[in-house]
């Protein structure tokens, strides 16, 4: 069966079409210099992900995830030094699951050798049945794929509200009464499809309760390790801090994958020109730090 039940603390900087559109107000077409302005920019991140682990992340548990496009040769680095490292396979920016290099995922799975291989899907269980469908074939040849060559698996579904929702409910009330259960039904009809994480990163719950149902369903009828993450999502600082909180104590609840709620800020003041490079990946160690301490109950 599936799993993977030890404390996984992950800095995600897979981030594709975020930066393009952030930092150049573009989809696609970069040139060479901003290509490399974004390469330099994950390697400013990785540093603070070293440094994170000298203030005190366990190295055993610390781990990137982190994109091939920008972000090979940190990847490389990685696992030249024996960390955890997850690698993206989904296009940037798509509303359709689809594998960033077609039928040449496995290769360059093969070739980079990453602990997990990551997978973000938006799916919404009551959503377009064919979509939906479709979406899911293409994640079980993924999971397939990775339990025949012993690669862990980490899949990030996203449950969106609708536009009606979000402008009837808003986002705060659909996370808070909606999700949850909206999320176990999506849990429900991945394995259902056979497509079987070994660690599915969700999106933040407000009540313990929810964590731990989304929990019994990921590990019903003998997925026993299988574990849960809590994503950041690019939310403010204290919002994050509510969801680790949260999932503080649960069992199943094994740590986080945070992004730009911990390098975000610190890259645009280097951007800027108002921090060095080592200011910058020195903040971006403290808020790593400082989110670890957050969920094991020290901060």
């Amino acid at each position: 069966m599936p799993g993977y039940n030890r404390p996984l603390y992950i800095l995600a900087f897979d981030h594709r079409s975020f930066f393009a559109k952030n930092l150049f107000g573009k989809k696609e077409g970069l040139t060479t210099e901003e290509e490399a302005v974004i390469i330099d920019f994950k390697k400013i991140i990785y540093a603070g992900f070293l440094r994170g682990i000298e203030l005190g992340v366990p190295r055993d548990a610390a781990a990137i995830l982190v994109d091939e496009d920008y972000g090979v040769g940190v990847l490389r680095d990685a696992h030249d030094k024996g960390l955890i490292s997850i690698l993206t396979t989904e296009k940037s920016g798509k509303d359709v699951f689809e594998f960033q290099y077609g039928e040449e995922f496995a290769a360059h799975l093969e070739e980079i050798d990453p602990v997990f291989a990551k997978a973000l899907v938006r799916y919404r269980p009551d959503g377009d049945a064919p979509q939906n469908a479709l979406q899911l074939e293409r994640l079980k040849r993924l999971s397939d794929w990775c339990h025949a060559h012993e690669r862990g698996f980490l899949v990030e579904p996203l449950v969106l509200p609708t536009d009606e929702e979000k402008a009837t409910i808003g986002q705060d009330a659909f996370d808070r009464d909606i999700r949850p259960a909206l999320t176990v039904e999506m849990v429900r009809q991945f394995q259902e499809a056979g497509v079987e994480p070994d660690i599915w990163k969700i999106e933040g719950m407000e009540r313990a309760g929810d964590y731990r149902r989304v929990v019994e369903q990921a590990r019903i009828d003998g997925r026993d390790d299988v574990s849960l993450v809590v994503l950041g999502r690019a939310e403010d600082a204290s919002k994050v801090e509510a969801w680790l909180r949260a999932g503080q104590g649960v069992e199943g609840v094994v740590g986080f994958a945070i992004g730009r709620t911990i390098f975000w800020e610190a890259l645009q003041y280097y951007h800027q020109g108002k921090a060095t490079r080592e200011e910058a990946s020195e903040a971006i160690a403290q808020n790593y730090m400082h989110f670890y301490e957050v969920f094991t109950g020290q901060g």
